[in-house]
């Protein structure tokens, strides 16, 4: 059994859309970031940094004590190594994959926060900021687009960690000033996920655990 500890954010939904493809048994945590239940001291213990999503393998493949992991990169390749599964076991494939989750870690999923920050949240418009992220999520975008001129996937022919890694950090584009259209490479790929019956169950959970996110 995973513990999985949880919100309705695109990091958190990496690892349902794991869990969901897999059917590793799992229950979720709801930790409320809206209320601040990130910096409990009993979710500290198991995420440090005081962000989502962590889990706790209570069957690790070792035997051991259980296993507590944050950040959603290394829980995608734990799990990734655990089942066997959504990452090739060739050392080229293997590296493909690693490069785009990486590229998903440090590239397009800070600079679409910023995006999302000073677009939708921040206490006063800031004009030159709100410019900066969304030029750069477009520029990161369109380095998707063109990586998925010649492929189905990211890191080929088959579905897997990095394409999870992305995917719901693309699924707010209209918040980040993006029109799809404007891709047509990562529009296909971006449906042809989204039409994944796992992907469907994900996303389903949103509506139970945070309605109000499930209602914008």
């Amino acid at each position: 059994m995973i513990d999985l500890y949880y919100w309705t954010t695109p990091n958190g939904h990496k690892i349902t859309l794991f869990l969901e493809e897999t059917g590793l048994p799992y229950r979720i945590h709801p930790i409320n970031i809206g209320k601040d239940e990130q910096f409990q001291p009993s979710f500290l213990e198991i995420a440090p940094n005081n962000r989502i999503p962590a889990i706790v393998d209570h069957a690790p493949a070792d035997g051991g004590e259980p296993l507590s992991l944050f950040e959603s990169g290394a829980i995608l390749l734990y799990l990734a190594e655990k089942t066997g599964r959504f990452i090739p076991a060739d050392l080229r494939g293997r590296e493909e994959t690693l490069q785009w989750l990486f590229w998903q870690m440090g590239g397009l999923g800070p600079m679409a926060g910023q995006n999302h920050h000073f677009n939708r949240f921040a206490p006063e418009k800031v004009p030159y900021a709100i410019q900066r992220y969304v030029k750069e999520t477009a520029r990161l975008y369109g380095v998707l687009d063109k990586r998925l001129a010649d492929r189905p996937f990211v890191a080929g022919a088959e579905y897997g960690i990095a394409d999870m890694a992305i995917y719901p950090w693309i699924v707010p584009h209209t918040y980040q000033e993006q029109d799809l259209d404007d891709f047509p490479n990562l529009k296909r790929w971006f449906q042809s996920i989204q039409a994944r019956p796992a992907t469907i169950r994900a996303y389903e959970l949103v509506e139970k655990i945070n309605p109000a996110a499930a209602k914008k």
